[in-house]
Order: structure tokens, then sequence, then C-alpha cells
């Protein structure tokens, strides 16, 4: 059974201008492949309407799952939800069941809080979209067909996802191994790595090298879904390093 696959568009001009640090990108990938949606792609896209709409359509044609991050916020430059909207050719319009939780939340705050225009932009969301509600905030995401709209806030985030997670279809978890050493380096194992990729075709392969200090070394990792091949080409990885130093299974430590 081929594993559904998934593409994350992280939108946000902050993100883009370097002035926040995008912290969600290596949780979705790992929290995915743990459930069997291996993450195939990531955009970064400006807070510009139409290329937020353009990447949309484009990816929930290619992937069985499209994750978005950011955008959903009450000012003026969070417009992924209306975007989803106009990607999807539906109104935009306030989801009457998402109004009255934050209307209830906002109201037994001290002080209470009002649900102004802002912030009814939180719960204003495409047509038909189905709610993500978490623990973290009442404004909810939502899920559009195959489209997963979150928060870019890392905490809320997490904890929408988690709430998504139990709906999704997943398929067989991808594993991953990890074996490296201490003074061995890329050109010397190169030859042997791509031999070994190409007996286990359906794996991913890779080569990390690292450097802490005057020293360094090489990472490599075997990924995929099929845990005795994974096992098997670690191994093979792990006798290729031992040729030329101390073979160590596991992340390297500084």
């Amino acid at each position: 059974m081929t594993n559904p696959t998934a593409c994350l568009l992280i939108i946000g001009n902050e993100v883009l201008s370097g002035r926040t640090r995008d912290a969600n990108l290596q949780y979705l990938a790992t929290r995915l492949g743990e459930i069997g949606i291996p993450l195939r792609e990531a955009r970064v896209i400006p807070d510009v309407p139409e290329e937020i709409i353009e990447a949309v359509n484009a990816c929930r044609a290619k992937y069985d799952h499209v994750f978005t991050t950011g955008g959903i916020g009450p000012t003026h430059d969070d417009i992924t939800s209306e975007c989803v909207a106009r990607a999807f050719g539906v109104p935009w319009e306030v989801h009457e069941e998402s109004r009255a939780i934050m209307v209830a939340d906002y109201a037994r705050r001290q002080p209470p809080v009002e649900l102004n225009a802002a912030r009814l932009r939180m719960a204003t969301l495409p047509r038909g979209a189905v709610p993500i509600r978490s623990a973290e905030t009442t404004a909810p995401g939502f899920s559009m067909g195959n489209v997963h709209v979150m928060a870019g806030v890392p905490r809320i985030m997490r904890a929408m996802f988690e709430a998504l997670a139990p709906t999704l279809a997943g398929g067989r978890p991808v594993i991953s191994r990890t074996v490296h050493a201490h003074g061995v380096f890329e050109g010397q194992i190169a030859d042997g790595l791509s031999a070994i990729q190409a007996r286990y075709p359906d794996l991913d392969l890779g080569s990390y090298p690292y450097y802490w200090q005057s020293s360094g070394g090489v990472a490599l990792v075997a990924k995929g879904t099929d845990a005795a091949e994974v096992e098997a080409a670690a191994q093979e990885m792990f006798a290729l390093l031992a040729r030329f130093g101390e073979a160590q299974r596991g992340e390297p430590e500084p």
C-alpha cells in the first residue's frame, strides 16, 4: 500500500523577512512521518492573496494532504482563511458555532473581552469548512477538503495538529535509523553510499556532515516504511563507516 503524501505551506511575510524563525516544519515532518503521511514538500509563501491561492490549488491537486501554518489571526495581514475560500470557490462567512464559542469564552474572562470585528475574523471560515478545535484557543483552525489550516504560533499549531491527527488516515510509519563516525568525511564514503542506495531503491538514504570545533564527521540516515529494509541498510552503512573510522549508532553528540 502506498502511503498518502503531504505538503506544508508556511505562510507569512515575517518568515520570509527573517523576523520570525519557523518552528513548525520539523515538528510536522516528524509527526506526519510517525502516522505514515510523509511530508514531500514545504514552501514559504508571502502574505499575497494570489500566491496563497495558487499554492493551495497546486498543492491540493498534487498531494493527499496540504497543511498550512500562519495567517489566521485578527490583523489585516491574516488572510489565509479567506484565500482558502477563494481557492475552493466558496463564500468566506462567519461560522456561527465558532462565533458562539468565542463569545462565551471572551465573556468568562476577567475583565470580559469584546468580540470586535477584528477578532470576529478568526471565526470567519470558508463555507463547508470543518473547524479544528484545541485546548489552547477557542479560535479554530479548519479543514477544507484535503487542506488543513492551522495557526503559526507553535504552541497553538501543535495543539491543533494533535486534535486533527486522529482523523487523518495514514499509512505505515516512516522509520529512521542513524549511524555516524567522527573523522570520516563524505568524499570517502560517497561511492559506497551510492551502492547501498542502489540496493535499497525504496529507501531515502542521506549523508549529513557535521563539524564541532576542529573536528567533524558524517552521519548517515536511512528512512523508509519497511522496517527490515531500513535495519538492513543501516547495518550496511555502519559497516561502510567502520572501514574508515569508529562507527557508532544514533545521532552524533558534541
